[in-house]
C-alpha cells in the first residue's frame, strides 16, 4: 500500500456545532456543510494542508453507511496531531480551541521527549494534540 491519505473523517454528534467549532472557532476553510439532499449526505470537508481534508460526518450516517452500530465516544481511541513551529504558537492556538469552546485535556507543556505539547478536546470528544518539536521542520 502506498501512503495517500487525502481525507480524515470524524464522526461527530451535531453537524452545526461541529462546523461552527472548526470554522468560527479554529478558523479553518470550509464551504460549509454539503450533501444536504441526501438523506444521510450532510458533511462538512475543512481544507488542511496540500491534498488532505478533514471532514465531519454525523455518527449516525457513518454508522448507516458502514453497518456498525455507534458506540460512546472514546477520546483515547486515537488523536489528531498538528505541529506548530513554536512554543508560543502552540500557547496561541490551545488559547484560541479554549476559546472556541474546546475541553482543555492537558494544558501546553514541556515534554519528556524535548519538545512542548498541549491537548484539548473538540466538541465531540476527539482529542487534538498541539505541539512544538524543535527537531521538526514545519513547513509555512
Amino acid at each position: 500500500m502506498k501512503p495517500r491519505i487525502t481525507l480524515i473523517t470524524i464522526g461527530v454528534d451535531d453537524l452545526e456545532r461541529s462546523l461552527r467549532f472548526y470554522r468560527d472557532g479554529l478558523g479553518l476553510p470550509t464551504q460549509g456543510i454539503v450533501g444536504r439532499e441526501f438523506e444521510y449526505g450532510a458533511v462538512a470537508f475543512f481544507d488542511l494542508q496540500s491534498g488532505l481534508k478533514l471532514a465531519l460526518w454525523p455518527r449516525k450516517s457513518i454508522a448507516r453507511e458502514t453497518g456498525i452500530p455507534s458506540g460512546a465516544p472514546a477520546p483515547t481511541e486515537f488523536t489528531l496531531g498538528h505541529n506548530v513551529s513554536s512554543k508560543e504558537e502552540v500557547d496561541a492556538v490551545m488559547t484560541q480551541a479554549r476559546n472556541a469552546g474546546a475541553v482543555i485535556v492537558k494544558e501546553a507543556h514541556e515534554t519528556f521527549w524535548g519538545g512542548y505539547a498541549g491537548y484539548f478536546e473538540d466538541p465531540d470528544r476527539h482529542l487534538w494534540e498541539f505541539a512544538w518539536n524543535p527537531s521538526l521542520a514545519v513547513p509555512d
